[in-house]
């Protein structure tokens, strides 16, 4: 009686079990990449400023919130009607937003909002710094 394995050894090479591999590696690295990215810490350069000319239209944000339109308050509803009106005739409309250090976020994203909207262009006020040479 002669005794047959059922198990025959197949040549052929499947490739199911290495793009299994190359899926996880794929995942894995994009993962970590993005998660590397959001965890740095950029220190930026200094850099040498330029005086800005005093006609230039300034609308400032104090830390409570309130909006000064070139040191004047305003109410946050009447800024962009105010500004449409004094850009209209204007050929290359934009204003600088000079915030306090701690204003919130939001009321100087609301500005650059109005700028973006109406096609403006904005600049944000910094204090200079003194380059040690």
């Amino acid at each position: 009686m002669k005794l047959r394995s059922r198990n025959k050894i197949s040549a052929e090479f499947s490739m199911a079990s290495i793009t299994d591999v190359i899926f996880l590696l794929l995942t894995f690295f994009m993962l970590t990449a993005s998660a590397s990215q959001s965890a740095l810490n950029v220190k930026l350069p200094n850099a040498k400023g330029q005086e800005m000319p005093a006609e230039r239209l300034y609308i400032a944000v104090s830390i409570d919130g309130k909006y000064f339109l070139n040191k004047k308050e305003i109410a946050k509803e009447q800024i962009e009607p105010t500004l449409k009106s004094m850009f209209i005739s204007n050929p290359a409309p934009s204003f600088v937003i000079a915030a306090d250090a701690d204003a919130l976020h939001k009321d100087v994203i609301f500005l650059m909002d109005i700028a973006n909207r109406n096609k403006y262009r904005v600049l944000i006020a910094t204090n200079p710094q003194i380059q040690k040479e």
